[in-house]
């Protein structure tokens, strides 16, 4: 059996969970490394997402949020809290001039989701375009920073080594829907959006390769003279799977094979519209929050700023397990998409099984 080359995938990626506080600056840790790449939501009331990388730095103008076409710092960050800065555990948070609801109302639950990619960008002039890349080859992830030309068939350098499965898409500098690509269907070029409920469209657009990833003309990643952030994500064994499965509509559901237990997982039904991305992590719990077993039942939505909501869902050794019958987790007949990052690999470097 294959064992991963990441033994602990904690340092690579890692959910953490914590409750305001209501004090400014507060450090938050547990990360167990300095992120490159930070998604923080309030879990207990509806509040805008935030969204920060170490490319395009933090501060009060720097967010971005999921749930909005809003360009970058038009989330009212400076007014609700924002990340002030990133530290070797984790990041701090700071309070907006009216409250903390963003990143530390007293009170509230809030869940982050951080990754590591390479630290300080390099230059890349692989591509036509050249990009700002900070890359992690190990953990197949990296944060792609560029200025679009509008030319159809353009290429972005993105230092990763290895053929990206997912790309998120976010123009900077106006409005514009989150731009999703994926291949992990019938392998071509798929498109989706973030902050939508659509279905997938298929593209006439070049797929990635192992050093570059291909643009159109779309306003959503290539219009003339605007800046993008691009976050690319590539397979790794026993760390991290981009895939597709087919629903049953049953409660009980389909099983998938990801050859590690999880520790986060969104989902997308890329075959019905008005189905939601749906987050689930082993920080936040079972049963009861912050009890973790194999069911996993606390969810949040990438594309609303709802409260966390719940339904059953199993985080198992080697895969997860859908136990609802709703289109947005397991409609019948449907292709849903998945991105998800181990807590324990199936198999490690030395060979010892991860128990369930």
């Amino acid at each position: 059996m294959a064992y991963s080359p990441i033994d602990k995938p904690n340092t690579q990626m890692n959910p953490v969970i914590y409750t305001g506080d209501g004090v400014s600056p507060r450090t938050i840790t547990g990360a167990n490394f300095q992120p490159d790449f930070v998604w923080i939501r309030n879990r207990t009331q509806a509040g805008d997402s935030g969204l920060y990388d170490s490319i395009r730095g933090a501060g009060n103008n720097k967010d971005l949020v999921s749930e909005s076409s809003g360009a970058e710092g038009a989330g009212g960050a400076d007014g609700y809290g924002y990340l002030s800065g990133f530290t070797s555990d984790g990041f701090q948070t700071t309070t907006g001039t009216t409250g903390f609801d963003t990143t530390n109302k007293l009170g509230n639950n809030y869940a982050t989701w951080n990754w590591k990619a390479g630290g300080t960008a390099v230059s890349n002039t692989d591509g036509s375009i050249t990009s700002s890349v900070s890359a992690n080859t190990t953990s197949g992830f990296s944060v792609v920073k560029y200025t679009g030309n509008g030319s159809d068939g353009a290429t972005v350098g993105h230092g990763l080594g290895a053929v990206p499965k997912l790309i998120i898409y976010k123009e900077l500098t106006e409005a514009r829907n989150w731009y999703v690509f994926t291949s992990v269907i019938d392998g071509t070029y798929d498109n989706l959006y973030l902050n939508l409920t659509d279905a997938k469209t298929d593209r006439a657009i070049t797929l990635p390769t192992s050093s570059l990833f291909s643009l159109s003309t779309s306003n959503e990643h290539n219009a003339s003279s605007q800046d993008y952030i691009a976050y690319c994500f590539a397979d790794v064994k026993g760390f991290s799977k981009f895939g597709s499965y087919v629903g049953n509509g049953s409660t009980d559901g389909t099983f998938v094979f990801t050859g590690f237990k999880p520790a986060f997982v969104m989902i997308k039904n890329a075959s019905a519209a008005a189905t939601d991305w749906i987050m689930y992590d082993k920080a936040r719990g079972g049963p009861a929050s912050g009890v973790y077993g194999n069911n996993n039942k606390y969810f949040l939505r990438a594309n609303t700023n709802g409260a966390e909501a719940n339904e059953s869902f199993d985080m198992l050794s080697n895969g997860f397990k859908i136990r609802i019958s709703n289109a947005f987790l397991n409609g019948s007949g449907n292709t849903l998409i998945y991105m998800a990052f181990a807590e324990n690999p199936l198999v490690a470097s030395n060979y010892v099984p991860t128990t369930a």
